[in-house]
């Protein structure tokens, strides 16, 4: 459970913009229960590596869900899932449409989660 913590909402998603509780963004983001960060970079565009998302591997939540892109073209490392759910953290993988609805299903079940979402490709 959120514990009181009002976590994003996506609002809108088509190729290349994302609306999060109201806000537009054009680049790549990290949804966290409390925060949304944009502009996030990887070290290789079309691949999610271990390194890229090591800053979040310590936030407390129930849930990560990874969205490819439109197309579904970025890659992840297995390194990357192995680590989440080491840390007890279940890690959906989908393009990023289907990243969008499933992430906020599991916001309105109440879960604590995290997205990593390409918003291009």
């Amino acid at each position: 459970m959120t514990g009181g913590v009002v976590q994003p909402v996506i609002d809108y998603y088509d190729f290349g913009i994302i609306v999060v509780n109201g806000k537009e963004y054009r680049h790549d983001i990290i949804i966290t229960p409390s925060e949304v960060k944009s502009d996030w970079w990887r070290i290789e565009g079309h691949r999610l590596q271990l390194a890229d998302v090591r800053d979040f591997l310590c936030e407390r939540v129930d849930d990560v869900v990874i969205g490819t892109g439109y197309s579904g073209l970025m890659r992840v490392d297995k390194e990357v899932v192995e680590e989440f759910e080491r840390r007890g953290v279940r890690v959906h993988i989908a393009n990023t449409r289907e990243a969008v609805r499933l992430y906020n299903s599991l916001v309105k079940q109440g879960r604590r989660v995290m997205a990593f979402l390409h918003l291009t490709c």
